[in-house]
């Protein structure tokens, strides 16, 4: 049976790190995760905040302030950090688009560290707010 995205899976092991992602790897868009290799393991749904930004056939979200930015958690391997890297383009630095942040994320009010890539300012001049915060619902 498969996870409910509402309740966290198993605890990832040492070698795997979590990531937040509220774009275009979320489950069911362009670049989903979880059609990615080494499959990533869902550990649930959270929010951060931040300002998430339409950039055409993707999003970027600045973090901080009072909205709300919907995504999801996932454990991934260190192969599949590297492919996410590429996918981002920040990893070897091919731009300066994005960058990988550490932030702490509340699932099933369990807070967990995990990574994030938030879009470059710069990128977001003259760019549409996303109001909402969730890509997969406005876009």
């Amino acid at each position: 049976m498969p996870e409910s995205p509402s309740s966290p899976s198993s605890t990832p092991t040492t070698t795997e790190r979590l990531f937040f992602v509220y774009g275009t790897l979320r489950k069911g868009d362009d670049n989903d995760i979880t059609r990615l290799e080494p499959a990533p393991q869902l550990v649930g749904t959270a929010r951060i905040q931040g300002v998430m930004y339409h950039l055409g056939a993707y999003p970027g979200v600045i973090l901080g302030g009072n909205s709300e930015i919907v995504g999801e958690v996932y454990a991934v391997s260190s192969a599949l950090e590297a492919k996410l890297d590429a996918i981002e383009s920040e990893y070897p630095a091919q731009s300066d688009e994005y960058f990988k942040r550490a932030i702490t994320v509340q699932v099933s009010g369990q807070a967990l560290a995990c990574s994030v890539y938030e879009i470059n300012p710069a990128y977001t001049v003259g760019k549409p707010v996303i109001a909402s915060g969730d890509w997969v619902k406005d876009r």
